[in-house]
């Protein structure tokens, strides 16, 4: 079994780190059953730091499971308003909001694809006004991992359960820094690094980013005023806070109309309780006009369908392939991880805050420079050791930005 002491440096973390909560404030927590021991831990420190109140809302696959299996077509199609009541009152109290992922990646990959889309559509456009607080940084918001039995068992599926759960801990601590003596010191060093990076690239303000490596060649033009991101964040109320623990990306947001070219996926992805792999998009005017995957086309299809916004592109991101999820050289079927091993790029919604002043815009004006919305923001990996991106200056000048999956600028500092 894992530590006591390490169990309670991961949730000290969380909560200082990750949401960075503050005395007085309320805390929402999105936990599922069987990691309800670590759940209790966190409540125990975020009481002992000053949270004024903590709610949990539980989650169990099995019941969920269950639901998908029986639940007539209404039911799954129907996103119970309560729940936004529940999410849009702790939001609008300024609640700091904790969400502890550890699903099962195949959870649902005997289940309708159709089925869960609906289900996905159904909460996506309920908890709109939700989403606003998170992806405008309106309130502080964190996402953690950790193990559950059969997660694990798909990373380590020659362990036994106890043994792969115990492999998966020590994996997750190590990569989130709760190995190191001082894990908040540890991530301080850790966001000054990325704030460097993406100084350096704001300060070459890119026209353009051309990303080439075996199955990939895609020209994405940047949105006038484009911001990038990474490491830690600023709530409206001036609190630091880091929304992915791990993460070990710097962020922007592409021009929605202006990506060309063909990608292909590095990694799996699960979405919705299914993997989709092996798969490629192919982009004209922004938009997605062709596609395949060897494993889960029809999920693909059902995400692209989502809405107008699903076939464009909201997100680009780079990372280093010595990043510490990639060196551990484990697929983590867990996007949270997964994509802190890898350049990715997301299909569907911008983040307004890539954008200088997009906080403050209506959809209009943010459609009218290149921000793309959808009710969907969906991560998938692009890179590898084998990727080379070159970035376009405002002069039409390139350079070299990554080569071999690294960094060709210096942005050390």
């Amino acid at each position: 079994m894992i530590e006591e002491q390490l169990l309670e440096k991961y949730a000290r973390l969380a909560l200082q780190t990750g949401v960075n909560l503050q005395k007085g404030q309320p805390l929402m927590i999105n936990a599922t059953i069987e990691g309800a021991d670590f759940a209790k831990i966190v409540v125990r420190k975020a009481y002992e730091l000053g949270a004024s109140d903590v709610h949990i809302n539980w989650a169990d696959d099995e019941l969920t499971l269950l639901k998908y299996e029986n639940a007539p077509d209404e039911v799954i199609a129907d996103y119970p308003d309560w729940k936004v009541a529940l999410h849009d009152t702790y939001a609008e109290a300024g609640a700091a909001v904790l969400s502890i992922r550890s699903t099962n990646p195949d959870l649902l990959q005997n289940i309708d694809p159709a089925r869960v889309a609906k289900a996905n559509k159904a909460s996506a456009e309920k908890m709109k006004n939700f989403r606003s607080y998170t992806m405008n940084d309106r309130i502080p918001w964190s996402i953690i991992s950790i193990p559950s039995g059969d997660w694990a068992q798909k990373i380590f599926p020659d362990k036994t359960r106890e043994d792969a759960i115990a492999s998966l801990w020590d994996a997750i601590l190590k990569i989130v820094r709760v190995d190191q003596k001082d894990p908040i010191a540890a991530w301080d060093a850790h966001n000054a690094t990325l704030k460097t990076a993406r100084e350096v690239l704001n300060d070459r303000n890119y026209k353009k980013l051309v990303f080439k490596s075996p199955g990939t060649d895609l020209e994405i033009e940047l949105p006038e005023g484009h911001i990038w991101k990474g490491g830690s964040a600023k709530a409206e109320t001036g609190v630091m806070f880091n929304p992915n623990m791990p993460t070990e990306e710097v962020f922007t947001m592409p021009h929605k109309y202006h990506v060309n070219g063909t990608v292909a996926s590095t990694k799996p992805l699960n979405y919705g309780g299914s993997i989709i792999d092996n798969f490629s998009l192919t982009f004209k005017d922004g938009k997605v006009i062709d596609f395949k995957a060897e494993q889960g086309e029809e999920v693909l299809s059902h995400l692209l369908d989502a809405d107008e916004g699903a076939r464009r592109i909201g997100e680009i991101a780079l990372v280093p392939d010595e990043s510490p999820v990639s060196q551990s050289g484990l697929i983590f079927y867990n996007t949270l991880f997964d994509e802190n091993a890898s350049c990715h790029i997301a299909l569907g919604k911008a983040y307004p805050t890539n954008l200088e002043g997009g906080a403050a815009m209506t959809a209009e004006e943010l459609d009218k420079h290149g921000v793309n919305d959808s009710l969907i923001h969906v991560d998938f990996m692009i890179g590898s050791d084998q990727l080379d991106i070159d970035g376009v200056k405002q002069d039409g000048t390139t350079e070299a930005v990554f080569r071999s999956g690294t960094w060709a600028l210096n942005v050390k500092g």
